[in-house]
């Protein structure tokens, strides 16, 4: 009898931990972000001869590409670092509040698509601090999801989503891509 005593008591305790860390749990999650922001970020790729306005590369490409012309219709295996102005209008001449660096992955044969590792690092009178974004790009779709996964000065440990949309593009030289950053957990 002590021992199923015992049980119902400990029972009792779990179910009251539990439905109190649910509880607090919901207090954290927020339906509206805590800070949003939208900005946009200007890529030029280097092709061979724009050397003095590129501002990413191909630094790894299949056997059957080079480094200074994209591999085949879908881009499949090349990897680019860049390091992108950005700037609060599509203007790529605007006054720029902070760099985008990184790097993307065309990963698949079939689909025109990327992998997106990349940094905001900003500084301008409004924000100080990095923001960090990963995750799948399918650039066929007008807009995309990409997950913010932290930050430092302003947005410290920061976490929430990124919908991405390509603003506009010229060939495989410059595209420019559309940020609705929208923050979640702020600190």
């Amino acid at each position: 009898m002590k021992g199923t005593r015992l049980f119902l008591v400990c029972l009792s305790f779990l179910v009251l931990l539990s439905t109190t860390s649910a509880r607090s749990h919901e207090k954290v999650l927020r339906l509206e972000p805590c800070k949003r922001l939208v900005l946009f970020f200007h890529d030029i790729l280097y092709e061979g001869h724009n050397a003095a306005n590129a501002t990413a590369a191909i630094v790894g490409a299949p056997e059957w590409a080079n480094r200074t012309i994209p591999a085949g219709k879908s881009h499949f295996g090349d990897m680019v670092v860049f390091y992108d102005p950005i700037t609060l209008d599509n203007n790529l001449h605007s006054p720029r509040v902070g760099y985008a660096q990184g790097f993307y992955i065309y990963d698949r044969k079939d689909v025109f698509t990327a992998w997106l590792g990349f940094t905001f690092v900003l500084n301008s009178t409004d924000y100080k601090g990095s923001i960090n974004f990963a995750g799948a790009d399918p650039l066929m779709e007008k807009t995309r999801d990409i997950s913010v996964i932290g930050g430092t000065g302003d947005f410290f440990m920061t976490r929430g989503v990124a919908t991405v949309s390509t603003d506009a593009f010229e060939g495989d030289v410059y595209f420019r891509l559309r940020l609705d950053i929208k923050l979640y957990e702020c600190y």
